[in-house]
């Protein structure tokens, strides 16, 4: 293929222009704040569940607290009537003796009920603690996220400022290149990692960095200015540059 020695050069002017979109590409992909961005809404999410889950156990102790409430209610108010029957003398010995037997057995209940119930009370308060402690730090990381997504979001726009003034230079530059040299261009930098054209430096092809030998170079010395050639080992576009 013949293409002039200025279309030839224009390559490699393209190749750092698409060199440099690949770089920004992956800059986008391999922010430092996305990832951070990424592990903090993992961490929110997860104090967010866990706060959730101390809610629903509060709620579900709550009611075990109710009923330990109206057990004791229950409890102390059978005490108080047979307290006062027992104090109005009222039944034959017998049945006051049975009543002084029934109010031992209930203070013996009520003692028991109220300690349950103290149990219950200590694990609400546990709880309210924890709840506290979830919810402060839920809230931290809410403040952590909305900031790092705005830094990532900021971020991305400058990227793609970039991207946009670097593809419109490429769009320009593209239109001086010889249709059948940048067809080809375009069609080895599909298939090399992105490098279609690379500079001849020093004995060594810039896109494999492997050294061409002796015999090689001479004959590419040997080669017209406006002959395209090709690295043997990269198969890339080689650009002789003075």
């Amino acid at each position: 293929m013949k293409a002039s020695k200025s279309a030839q050069e224009k390559l490699l002017a393209l190749q750092a222009l698409d060199s440099s979109l690949i770089q920004l590409d992956h800059k986008a992909k391999t922010l430092p704040v996305a990832k951070l961005l990424d592990e903090k809404v993992i961490a929110h999410a997860t104090a967010r569940d866990l706060c959730v889950a101390a809610e629903t156990e509060k709620s579900d102790i709550k009611h075990e607290l109710s009923k330990s409430e109206v057990d004791v209610e229950q409890v102390v108010a059978r005490i108080e009537k047979d307290e006062k029957r027992l104090a109005s003398g009222l039944g034959t010995p017998k049945e006051l003796e049975q009543l002084q037997h029934e109010l031992t057995s209930l203070a013996k209940r009520r003692a028991e009920l109220e300690e349950i119930e103290l149990e219950v009370m200590v694990r609400v308060d546990a709880l309210d603690q924890r709840i506290a402690s979830l919810g402060a730090e839920r809230d931290a990381l809410h403040l952590e996220v909305t900031k790092l997504a705005k830094e990532k979001e900021t971020a991305l726009e400058e990227i793609n400022l970039a991207k946009n003034a670097t593809i419109k230079d490429r769009e320009s530059l593209a239109k001086e290149i010889e249709p059948e040299l940048l067809a080809l261009y375009e069609k080895i930098r599909s298939s090399a990692d992105g490098i279609g054209a690379a500079r001849l430096h020093a004995g060594q092809c810039q896109g494999c960095h492997l050294t061409i030998n002796a015999a090689d170079l001479s004959k590419i010395s040997g080669l017209p200015e406006d002959e395209v050639v090709r690295c043997e080992e990269c198969r890339r576009i080689l650009v002789r540059v003075s």
